[in-house]
């Protein structure tokens, strides 16, 4: 184990962890997808849904981070046909979600939904809005690459960047999320009700546009 910490610390040191920590915490407060999403489960369904949520949205990340670590945001970036094959089923995922969610809000059908299935969802919302963003694959080979020592323990390395964006995706996604759910919870009547999923569904259509107008 202490061969290992050391191995990590020769490959990124404690100044360029810090850097890498401090430009990524300021690239994920920046709201996105992800941001969109996260918000949009908190305003229709609360701190529950959205932690679930923010759940998928971690393990979704974990698999961005290995797969542009093998070389897939590479053949991404190479392949128009396929970024924009990828590109635009996240489009139509979280377009299909946002319209569900409007629809919902007019039939409240989501008052009758199971808390089991709510969490199941919002937690297969939360990857899939990760992992059908080929930008941030893109994204990932271009900025890891800043970061890592490709000559040194590449696990190491994985593991440390992998748990440290965890840690500070987590704390931004879960800020916005309390900070929606604060506000949904202080307007509880059946018109309020309504306007939130409302608000949420339009949180997740915004989310699909930005995806589809983002170069």
């Amino acid at each position: 184990m202490a061969d290992a910490v050391i191995q990590v610390e020769q490959a990124m040191t404690f100044e360029l962890w810090l850097t890498f920590v401090l430009a990524y915490t300021v690239i994920s407060i920046i709201p996105g997808p992800s941001v969109m999403m996260v918000t949009g489960q908190a305003l229709s369904h609360g701190m529950r849904a959205a932690a679930f949520c923010i759940l998928g949205e971690l393990i979704g990340g974990l698999w961005i981070i290995a797969l542009s670590l093998l070389g897939v945001g590479a053949i991404l970036a190479a392949s128009a046909n396929l970024f924009q094959a990828v590109k635009w089923a996240g489009v139509l995922y979280m377009a299909w979600l946002g319209w569900r969610q409007l629809r919902g809000a007019h039939k409240a059908s989501h008052l009758s939904e199971p808390r089991q299935d709510i969490a199941r969802s919002s937690l297969r919302a939360g990857f899939l809005t990760a992992i059908l963003n080929p930008k941030a694959l893109i994204f990932y080979v271009a900025f890891l690459s800043q970061f890592l020592n490709p000559g040194a323990d590449l696990l190491g390395q994985y593991l440390l960047v992998a748990a440290s964006s965890s840690v500070i995706v987590a704390g931004v996604l879960g800020a916005y999320a309390l900070l929606a759910a604060r506000l949904r919870q202080g307007f509880q009547s059946p018109v309020a009700r309504r306007r939130f999923d409302q608000a949420g569904g339009s949180c997740l259509l915004g989310g699909s546009l930005y995806m589809a107008v983002a170069r």
